[in-house]
């Protein structure tokens, strides 16, 4: 029996979120070997990374702007594009300027990723079953980033050369934004329709509920800032307390198998207990699972973390598939643009921050922080009532 056009729009985003986002953590592997192969300093690996970085977090409100005109599949199918002849040129790259350029570049095309393909799965799923596709989907990316690293580690061990899984990464990506073109159905947007004025209908950002909206972005804020915090500094944490330092370099895998699989069933959840329900049990997990690491012995601490990564990852798909409660679907890809750049700047600020407490009072302090300010989410999620906002008008 051939599969429904949103089964299939969901089955295509999944796969170009496992494609962008392995090919997006996969640097973390190749680094040291590019640095090893052309001598690189830790200055210009560090430069390297952030310049991707950078160009994800920076081009993802332009996409969602570009998209509103061009439509999202065609952004998407060229961002994937983007970032699939980045590592083709990555795998013939001669040295230090060069990687940069061609990682600059695959962060660019990754980043229309997360909001065109969370505003596609949105379209396909306008009313029941949204965030359930959305936790679907968020659950993908972190099989991307296993399955890219791990392969990549693979092959060096087996003595291949970087050059040969670059390549074919990079190929991948090429059919993979075939693939969207293919699969992906293009929906009419407002200025292309026939005898419609070049003016989009909706004004604004079509934002329906601006309480609800601002009380997403702030508990997006606290959430990305505590999940990015934890995950930097949980193997510290560990060491202080004595675990060896082999196994506390298992603490992050360990926090994100936890975190994949609270990925896809919070949104599933979402859709039986409700938006506001879901958020407030993540987040006094979260809060209650960090502040157990301090409180138990290290070995308990340590066997709590793919616990603790179930309710640390798992909000963000109850956060991304609520958008569309909040939003006017002709402004979904600019919403979540938005959105993302909040985590991808949170991403950024919040281990420098909780870094340089941990460095004056402690790591312990620095963690006890986080896992006390996410409490301050359940008051906010109180204000998340989506079944109003169709009552509203834009703004």
């Amino acid at each position: 029996m051939p599969w429904s056009r949103p089964k299939r729009t969901l089955a295509t985003c999944s796969v170009v979120h496992t494609v962008h986002d392995g090919l997006s953590d996969v640097s973390y592997v190749l680094l040291p070997v590019l640095a090893q192969a052309f001598g690189l300093s830790l200055a210009q690996v560090g430069l390297i990374r952030a310049a991707h970085r950078a160009a994800m977090a920076a081009f993802q409100i332009p996409a969602g702007l570009i998209a509103e005109r061009f439509g999202e599949r065609n952004l998407l199918a060229f961002g994937t594009l983007c970032a699939g002849l980045a590592f083709l040129g990555l795998g013939f790259a001669p040295g230090f300027y060069a990687i940069l350029f061609a990682l600059f570049w695959a962060g660019f095309g990754s980043a229309v990723q997360h909001p065109l393909a969370s505003s596609i799965i949105s379209h396909a799923y306008p009313g029941e079953g949204r965030r359930a596709a959305l936790g679907t989907y968020n659950f993908f990316g972190d099989v991307g980033k296993f399955a890219f690293g791990g392969a990549a580690s693979l092959l060096f061990v087996a003595g291949v050369s970087w050059q040969a899984p670059v390549l074919a990464f990079g190929v991948i990506g090429l059919a993979c934004a075939v693939g969207v073109m293919v699969f992906v159905a293009d929906r009419d947007r407002p200025a292309q329709t026939a005898g419609a004025s070049s003016e989009p209908r909706v004004p604004g950002w079509g934002i329906r509920d601006k309480q609800g909206f601002t009380a997403l972005c702030l508990i997006d804020v606290l959430d990305s800032s505590t999940r990015s915090g934890f995950l930097t500094l949980v193997a510290f944490l560990l060491i202080a307390r004595g675990l060896p330092e082999g196994w506390a370099a298992m603490s992050v895998p360990l926090v994100l198998i936890g975190g994949m699989a609270g990925k896809l069933a919070c949104g599933f959840l979402a859709e039986r207990f409700g938006v506001a329900r879901m958020v407030i049990i993540t987040e006094i997990g979260t809060g209650c699972g960090i502040l157990a690491t301090l409180a138990l012995p290290t070995l308990g601490a340590f066997l709590l973390l793919p616990l603790v990564g179930v309710v640390v990852n798992g909000t963000s798909s109850v956060l991304y598939g609520t958008i569309g409660d909040f939003v006017d679907k002709e402004r979904l890809p600019r919403a979540f643009g938005a959105i993302y750049t909040i985590g991808a700047v949170c991403g950024i600020a919040s281990p420098l921050g909780y870094g340089f407490l941990g460095d004056l009072y402690g790591v312990e302090t620095s963690i006890a922080l986080m896992g006390t300010l996410i409490f301050l989410t359940v008051p906010v999620a109180f204000l998340l009532r989506p079944g109003r906002v169709t009552e509203l008008k834009s703004v």
